[in-house]
């Protein structure tokens, strides 16, 4: 063999040397990067998981029961009058009202008075809105001091505005809870605390309404407040949303009461008042709603 054979032999014995070493260098580095990626992929899907409360199951035998619209075939003689609301709502929410209204997609549900009531409205309102194909709603229990979502709907309660409110949770979308109901979500009160009324009229309030009309603005978003007479910070709330639903029982709620809950409200807010437990008929038995709609000056 020549010199020069011998020097390409020896070469290429180096390359091949060298191939060895470096190859099994590129794999790890590719298999470590994957792994990065894998766990990386998992830390996301775990935040996730943190981050997505658990489905609240609704029971449509026990909604029926208690009188509540939960299918579009649902045989409730309300149903017709709940569209009849829910149409002014939606209107004002999404139609050439908006324009004049401040967070016109939030509404607020309250009564003069303790138990005429408006947590039937809401909750029927708000299972009206989800049986729209286009239109998702959000019911919040915002009735701090009686709570009664959890009751009416048979859920256990759950964390909810008022640790939000605290800043016990890290994000809003922890104690929004998605239902097994189409385009109903629902956010609990959350337990009971000492600052309770303070709270609904506080700074994070008022960030938690913006929030909920400008990330969510195709969402009809419902407050079933507390009564409006004798708790100082329902009214405080009407300056956070653009509409509101006076529920009135009829042969109970005095026309004072009445005027004198409106008259706390803040006077750009689109207003609606509806009239529940009407007597229909004996056969009938109770009926619900008549409905009156407009800005208070108006």
């Amino acid at each position: 063999m020549s010199t020069i054979e011998k020097a390409l032999a020896k070469q290429k014995a180096a390359e091949q040397v060298k191939t060895k070493k470096v190859t099994p260098s590129i794999d790890k580095a590719v298999f470590d990067k994957a792994s990065d990626a894998l766990s990386q992929t998992n830390e996301i899907n775990e935040q996730k998981n943190l981050d997505t409360p658990e489905t609240i199951l609704l029971d449509e035998a026990k909604l029926n029961e208690r009188g509540f619209i939960y299918s579009p075939d649902s045989a409730h003689h309300i149903q017709e009058e709940f569209r009849h609301i829910k149409r002014k709502l939606l209107n004002n929410a999404f139609g050439p009202t908006a324009k004049t209204l401040h967070h016109s997609n939030l509404v607020m549900v309250s009564s003069s008075n303790p138990n005429e009531g408006k947590t039937f409205i809401s909750i029927n309102l708000a299972l009206s809105i989800a049986l729209e194909q286009e239109k998702t709603v959000l019911l919040i229990d915002a009735d701090v001091l009686r709570p009664s979502l959890h009751r009416e709907l048979g859920f256990d309660k759950k964390e909810g505005l008022l640790e939000y409110l605290l800043g016990e949770v890290s994000s809003l979308s922890e104690v929004i809870y998605p239902t097994s109901i189409n385009n109903l979500k629902i956010m609990p009160a959350g337990k009971p605390h000492y600052l309770t009324n303070e709270l609904l009229a506080s700074t994070r309030m008022e960030h938690l309404a913006k929030e909920l009309a400008e990330r969510y603005p195709d969402r009809i978003v419902i407050f079933d407040c507390p009564p409006i007479l004798g708790v100082t910070e329902t009214p405080v709330l009407s300056s956070l949303v653009g509409q509101a639903i006076v529920v009135v029982e009829e042969s109970k709620a005095k026309l004072e009461d009445v005027k004198r809950a409106v008259s706390q409200l803040n006077e750009d807010m689109a207003i609606g008042l509806v009239m529940n437990k009407t007597i229909r008929s004996k056969k009938d038995g109770y009926g619900y709603y008549s409905y009156g709609y407009g800005k208070k000056h108006q």
